[in-house]
């Protein structure tokens, strides 16, 4: 195998397929990166077994001649090593070729490294997925409903579902949920080309979170493809492949409360940098615990105190509020990313009462739920 390709190329491709090379892996070879040469241009894999993602390098590109292929061929050279190495070279002309006994000769300019590879025939292949439960979502969309949903699964493997996030397709509906048992988040989704068969699917946190790293500055649109064990999601030369969790999701709907005895319409950034001051304080309390208070005049009042520290109040005038006036008290960690999720908007919070779970949502978009429990306090 010999090819010569040019370096900045080479890199931009490993940067992606890097994100799914774990130096944790108890399968010694995926420690390493699969390089399959064909006559077309040349596939990176990396993976860690629960991620893989999959990168293709054409010959030439925007009438630019980026490889120049010798001779066709696979190796599996170390990761981190390689990466390494190829971001160190001097020059931007890298000549890469394999000899007998998986000998990888890399050289640019006078530089010249000699790496030990691995057969590649040893490389777990790529799972084969019937594309018929396939559809498509931009991936600005799609980046968005990472950020709105993920950070909400559970981080203790005590119950593994629940460090997914679920995918529901039903009635031309994506419905995207993430529940720690403490908070939800959810999203809804209207897409025309979605499966007629309904899927429930859960999706590793830890995957969504990779694939918004590879989706950085995509604007295309993504193919999504869902099997009973994979979702693959492919955007231009990029696959990214991710197992899915197994286990029932547990019914979220229930907890949705449908009825309310306090609705407040308030302005999400002020709430939320009002929440950010009264954590400074609440930070030695080990829950991180904010107070909320409905006031009478058209008000609300955020407080915190710790008896190391001290305390804080401030109040922050409501645009409108129906209901029964109210004490609760939560996380500032939890409200905080849930008013993040919804981006400074105006939020309707919608209160059931002093220890029932409270919905949080967008005054513009209905698309966006996000449910959170309270710390009992008072």
């Amino acid at each position: 195998m010999k090819f010569d390709i040019l370096r900045d190329r080479l890199l931009e491709g490993l940067n992606d397929v890097m994100k799914a090379v774990s130096s944790k892996t108890t399968i010694p070879i995926l420690t390493g990166i699969k390089i399959d040469v064909t006559e077309e241009g040349i596939r990176l894999t990396g993976s860690d077994a629960d991620i893989t993602i999959q990168t293709f390098i054409p010959v030439e590109e925007d009438g630019q001649q980026i490889i120049h292929i010798a001779e066709t061929g696979s190796i599996v050279v170390q990761a981190r090593m390689f990466n390494e190495i190829v971001r160190k070279l001097p020059t931007n002309d890298v000549e890469i070729q394999v000899t007998p006994g998986f000998q990888t000769h890399i050289r640019s300019g006078k530089s010249e490294f000699h790496l030990i590879g691995s057969d590649a025939a040893e490389y777990p292949l790529l799972p084969e997925l019937t594309e018929d439960q396939k559809f498509t979502i931009p991936a600005d969309l799609l980046k968005t409903i990472i950020r709105e949903t993920v950070f909400a699964v559970a981080t203790s493997e005590s119950r593994p579902v629940l460090t997914g996030v679920n995918w529901q397709i039903k009635n031309e509906t994506l419905i995207c949920v993430a529940t720690d048992s403490h908070r939800l988040a959810r999203r809804k989704v209207q897409l025309e080309n979605l499966p007629k068969v309904e899927h429930s699917v859960v999706i590793p946190g830890k995957s969504l979170n990779e694939l918004n790293k590879v989706l950085e500055d995509s604007t295309n649109l993504v193919q999504i493809v869902i099997t009973s064990q994979q979702v693959l999601f492919k955007t231009g030369d990029v696959l990214f492949f991710s197992r899915l969790l197994e286990g029932n999701y547990p019914d979220t709907t229930r907890l949705i409360p449908e009825e309310y005895q306090t609705n407040v319409t308030i302005n999400g950034k002020s709430l939320l940098q009002a929440i950010d001051r009264a954590s400074l304080v609440a930070r030695g309390d080990r829950n991180n615990v904010v107070r909320f208070e409905i006031l009478d005049n058209q008000a609300v009042e955020v407080s915190s105190n710790s008896p190391e520290i001290g305390k804080v109040q401030e109040e922050i005038p409501v645009e409108a509020l129906e209901g029964e006036s109210l004490k609760i008290s939560f996380s500032a960690k939890y409200m905080m990313e849930a008013l993040k999720a919804i981006d400074g908007q105006d939020v309707v919070i919608q209160f059931t009462g002093a220890m029932r779970p409270f919905i949080l949502r967008s005054v513009h978009d209905d698309a966006i739920l996000q449910l959170i429990l309270p710390v009992r306090t008072y």
